[in-house]
């Protein structure tokens, strides 16, 4: 937070963070520059992406998504678009992979992959999700793999997103009403870049632990440090 000026804004730029508006809203509701209110969203969603869980309890569940990147502002030879819905049907170089991981008790972590690959799935997942879990996945190749090779009890859902009816408590479906509420969330901003899609997530994540006891009080603590953004989401 060292040199963000205009400190008698803080309060309003963060109740436009909990509402979670646009840049352009949250400048127009603060009464400053977009390039202003873009400057203090940013910097108070630095300290979101630092504060992750150490590991998790119990049966966790993982399973990736794919949000729709927006190349607003790229210079590339692709032609102008800002996000929404893909140019392309099914998978595409222009959605970006995302691993979300959650336990029973409501810790989450995410993060954004360059590629959906076993090299990046392990450096998102490992450490957190660990050998005293029990992980339930619906049986994709990489993540399967990290699990099996990390020594993670491993549940392979036999149809996707489907538990077996022996094992009722081996779901992934706190994991995928996640996925649907983020995607949902993330529509209004017309697509986030990769850049900026980490500090996105975090966010989410981060409104969805506060619940009902978010505050501007209790964010501005926490970006400059003195507590932690996210208890257990909800």
């Amino acid at each position: 937070m060292a040199k963000l000026r205009l400190k008698e804004k803080w309060t309003e730029q963060t109740k436009a963070a909990i509402d979670g508006v646009s840049t352009a809203k949250a400048a127009e509701r603060c009464g400053v520059h977009y390039t202003t209110a873009f400057r203090c969203q940013h910097r108070f969603l630095v300290s979101l992406a630092s504060d992750r869980p150490w590991a998790m309890t119990g049966v966790v569940e993982g399973d990736e998504t794919f949000v729709v990147e927006s190349f607003s502002g790229k210079r590339s030879k692709m032609p102008p678009k800002r996000g929404g819905k893909s140019a392309k049907r099914g998978l595409s170089a222009e959605q970006i992979p995302v691993i979300v991981a959650s336990d029973r008790d409501g810790c989450t972590t995410d993060a954004v992959l360059p590629r959906l690959d076993r090299v990046y799935i392990a450096a998102a997942l490992g450490g957190v999700v660990t050998p005293a879990n029990r992980f339930c996945c619906d049986g994709g190749n990489a993540i399967v793999a990290i699990a099996r090779k990390a020594g993670i009890p491993t549940h392979i859902l036999p149809v996707p997103g489907k538990p077996n009816p022996q094992a009722p408590d081996c779901h992934i479906d706190n994991v995928n009403a996640y996925h649907d509420r983020l995607k949902e969330w993330l529509r209004r901003f017309h697509g986030v870049t990769t850049k900026n899609s980490p500090k996105y997530l975090e966010w989410r994540l981060t409104l969805e632990a506060m619940g009902q006891a978010a505050s501007s009080t209790a964010m501005i603590r926490g970006a400059v440090g003195l507590e932690p953004y996210r208890q257990k989401t909800r």
